[in-house]
């Protein structure tokens, strides 16, 4: 299986540890895994933002540079989300990249049906259900929805010897990030930040995780202003440790 290894931009310039444990794990799975290097954004903040000719033209490029892999992976529900939901109203033509496009968790889970994983990881930690991971991958059961609960995270988070999983309280609400909505609404959305932030503390964690930098970004920076004592792991890297 030939994977193609897509690195987001927030991993990419502040968090290139977890694109780094997400190759390893890849790799320990025995796949043949490339980072193409002329790979760039997938023009999610673009779009947000509402500049569609300049997304369009990203999207092209992630659809020339990707296309020859049997699977995407990225360590990233937002833009995993967004190459699968979007880029096929933004392509010009015809596009394979969003079928084959995977989150890391999802890949795992979905395609892999990883079953066990080496290493030990003896910490407490709360697990956070990133909006795009509940709502628009599977990742987990939305509350709103009446269907059996399940959490993918979680699944595979248990194969790691050791490891203590908690879930706040109201577990699938909004960090407060939300991209542009950061940016519009900085006041509601470092309270809701905040307020996340007590909740995942409440329940004893030493190790707030997710599958998305962004949200940990934010509840890092709101943790840091507060001075909270509570670290910040992305899935990948507990996946990845003692690998």
């Amino acid at each position: 299986m030939r994977v193609g290894l897509f690195i987001p931009c927030y991993v990419d310039a502040l968090y290139p540890e977890v694109g780094v444990a997400t190759y390893r794990l890849l790799r320990k799975l025995k796949l043949d895994v490339e980072y193409p290097e002329r790979q760039t954004c997938c023009g999610q903040p673009m779009a947000n933002g509402g500049f569609q000719r300049m997304s369009g033209e990203l999207v092209e490029k992630f659809e020339d540079i990707f296309k020859e892999y049997d699977y995407v992976v990225t360590p990233s529900v937002s833009c995993a989300a967004f190459v699968q939901k979007n880029h096929p109203q933004l392509h010009k033509h015809k596009c394979s990249t969003p079928e084959k496009t995977m989150e890391l968790v999802q890949f795992l889970h979905d395609v892999l049906k990883v079953k066990e994983l080496p290493g030990e990881f003896e910490y407490v930690v709360s697990v956070h259900n990133s909006c795009h991971g509940v709502r628009e991958l599977g990742l987990s059961s939305p509350t709103e929805e009446h269907v059996p609960p399940f959490n993918k995270i979680i699944d595979l988070l248990k194969l790691k010897k050791g490891i203590t999983i908690k879930e706040p309280e109201r577990a699938d609400e909004c960090c407060g990030f939300g991209g542009m909505f950061a940016i519009e609404e900085p006041s509601v959305s470092s309270r809701m930040g905040d307020d996340k932030v007590k909740r995942h503390m409440a329940t004893g964690a030493e190790i707030i995780t997710g599958p998305d930098s962004s949200c940990l970004m934010h509840m890092q920076g709101v943790a840091k202003k507060k001075k909270y004592n509570v670290q910040f792991k992305h899935v990948a890297e507990i996946l990845a440790a003692g690998i």
